[in-house]
């Protein structure tokens, strides 16, 4: 749990100024030394008695491993600071003054603006860390700031590499948020609330180098300390800096270049106009992760959590037009509510506690909440037609399987695989019919199928054999075709999405494996009018580009008659979409470094 100590603790003492090998080796002297050299810093320069400005025992947790293994990271723990041992390039992670210094200032910052740790505010919360690790490491070194490497973070830990080669984060590395800016998610760096603090940490650093450090310092501290509150983005940190540099008498040309630094990281009123976000939204900041959106009926589904994604999560429902008032469809239990699914009137959806795993069921015109199925594990697949409601289930063994039940009689479940030599997986609903993928061995050889059941009959009829060696992915089904995913050639980095009719007919490949179009397809989701696909392009660089996006297919056509366009231009990570009705998709997007569910009602196009 944070802020606890390990059981074993073993403390440092020595009865003299000398310590031993052990001691130094662990980073139990760099980190004592670097801590007396931060609280210093604090106490000397802006009047803090320690982290929290009331005197606090600042205490390091130093030669952490993980799990045996060599760590190489460092953290504050809302308690302590946590470093690293380190490997064979990297020195223990308390030998940088700069990453002790930044660590210590996650406590500074909690203890005063409190930055939520997601999204913008987070990068914020990171940048300031970054900003008072270098400068504290630059004046007791005696660094120059015209010095291009000052400010670089964590360049003194390796043994081998170049300060430059060996360096976390650079403050001088010119990043905007307009050519720089990644939208990522919550399950991504918390929003990017590494990958994109330099923006901000970058305009600071320029101010130091600008004005000087003195000033700098003190506005920095000032904007921490009495300007910026938990939930602010880069916009209201720009206006914090300006007032409290405005607060200590700065005007003239020192005025001037701090809000040139910000304008130069593009940082500016109003900047995320500038990302080109051409969906609706439905709900900001839902801050979950790894929690599907469910659509249908002209309504949508979601699970959401606090500012920070640390509170139990709660499953909300709304209009898909935006219209009228979200509800609430999830108890306050304390349990976690997740993977919800709708057809427009009823909500199911998955409550993670300590007992286990239930699947509860509520009308969206009102009524209790009802347990559907308790068991021991479920996958993420989860869905509801009418009176029907399949999932994705794990036996006590951990063996995968598919049920289905009835809302009026849910005692009575129909179960496929789960067994030693018998799986099944991502079950999709609709129109009565359930579709999976299922692996069982038959005459001691795996036979992997993508098949669909008729829930009214239950006749079970094989829509295609894979290949031997080839994965199959997740299902969806409308009620002329049944798609899924495919990788049949191993590594190559794409996946295939095809198509058959409900009776195995007519397979095709909307998106093929191989070719210039080629996409990795990790998810779909299906209407009657398109087919809807989560996928990356197999770019191994991490760029706005290269993130998510959704993809719709037209359902009818095959080869070159199949319509093909991107949901949304949208540039940032784009997650689990939900089909409603006709081309209409409702996602997360994360665009502006913040979870929100979006919708559009036609595909963009070809997006430039």
């Amino acid at each position: 749990m944070v802020g606890n100590w390990p059981a074993d603790l073993q403390e440092f003492a020595s009865p003299t100024p000398a310590f031993g090998a052990e001691a130094t080796e662990a980073g139990a002297v760099d980190a004592h030394w670097a801590a007396g050299q931060v609280y210093d810093y604090y106490k000397n320069k802006h009047g803090r008695d320690s982290l929290d400005g009331r005197g606090m025992s600042i205490n390091s947790l130093v030669g952490t491993t993980d799990y045996g293994q060599p760590y190489v990271n460092a953290f504050w723990d809302g308690q302590k600071m946590v470093y690293g041992n380190g490997d064979a390039e990297y020195r223990p992670l308390a030998a940088g003054l700069d990453v002790v210094g930044h660590e210590m200032t996650h406590g500074v910052v909690d203890h005063s603006a409190d930055l939520v740790y997601a999204g913008q505010s987070g990068a914020m919360n990171e940048a300031i860390a970054d900003y008072f690790g270098n400068a504290i490491e630059t004046d007791v070194h005696g660094i120059a700031m015209a010095d291009p490497d000052s400010g670089l973070l964590g360049e003194a830990l390796c043994r081998t590499r170049t300060p430059r080669e060996c360096a976390v984060r650079d403050l001088n590395d010119g990043r905007t948020t307009a050519k720089s800016f990644l939208g990522v998610g919550f399950g991504t760096d918390n929003g990017g609330v590494h990958l994109n603090s330099t923006i901000f940490s970058g305009a600071l650093w320029d101010i130091r180098e600008d004005v000087g450090p003195t000033l700098a310092d003190k506005i920095v501290y000032k904007a921490l300390t009495e300007y910026l509150t938990p939930l602010d983005g880069f916009t209201q940190g720009r206006d914090a800096v300006i007032a409290a540099a405005r607060a200590l008498g700065t005007g003239g040309k020192d005025l001037t270049a701090v809000q040139r630094a910000f304008n130069a990281h593009g940082i500016v009123p109003n900047w995320e106009l500038a990302l080109g976000v051409d969906s609706d939204l439905l709900i900001e900041r839902v801050n979950t992760y790894d929690s599907q959106l469910g659509a249908g009926g002209d309504w949508w589904t979601a699970a959401t959590s606090n500012e920070e994604g640390s509170e139990a999560y709660s499953v909300w429902a709304g209009r898909t037009d935006g219209t009228g008032q979200l509800k609430l469809m999830s108890p306050n239990d304390g349990r976690y509510h997740v993977n919800p699914a709708t057809d427009g009137k009823t909500v199911v959806w998955q409550a993670h506690g300590t007992s286990g795993v239930d699947i509860l069921a509520r009308p969206l015109a009102g009524g209790p909440v009802k347990t559907l199925w308790h068991g021991r594990s479920v996958g993420g697949a989860l869905d509801v037609d009418g009176d029907v409601v399949a999932f994705a289930y794990n036996n006590h063994g951990g063996r995968a399987g598919v049920a289905y039940l009835s809302l009026k009689d849910p005692a009575n479940v129909v179960t496929i695989g789960g067994g030693t030599y018998h799986r099944a997986t991502f079950p999709s609903l609709s129109h009565g019919k359930v579709v999976y993928q299922d692996r069982q061995r038959v005459s001691a050889v795996y036979e992997t199928t993508t098949r669909v059941v008729d829930v009214a009959t239950g006749e079970d009829k094989v829509i295609q054999r894979a290949a031997p060696g080839a994965s199959l992915g997740p299902t969806a089904v409308t009620g002329d075709h049944v798609y899924w995913l495919l990788d049949e050639i191993d590594q190559n980095g794409t996946t295939a999405l095809r198509r058959a009719g409900l009776d195995g007919s007519g397979i095709t490949d909307l998106s093929p494996e191989t070719g210039p179009e080629s996409l990795n397809v990790f998810d779909l989701t299906a209407s009657e009018g398109a087919v809807t696909v989560d996928a990356r392009t197999p770019d191994p660089a991490f760029r706005n580009e290269s993130l998510a996006k959704l993809w719709q297919f037209s359902a009818e056509g095959k080869g070159d008659g199949v319509r093909k366009s991107r949901v949304s231009c949208n540039r940032g990570e784009q997650l689990s979409a939900a089909a409603a009705s006709g081309t209409q998709v409702v996602w997360l997007d994360a665009t502006t470094g913040i979870s929100n569910v979006v919708t559009r009602t036609r595909p963009s196009g070809t997006c430039g």
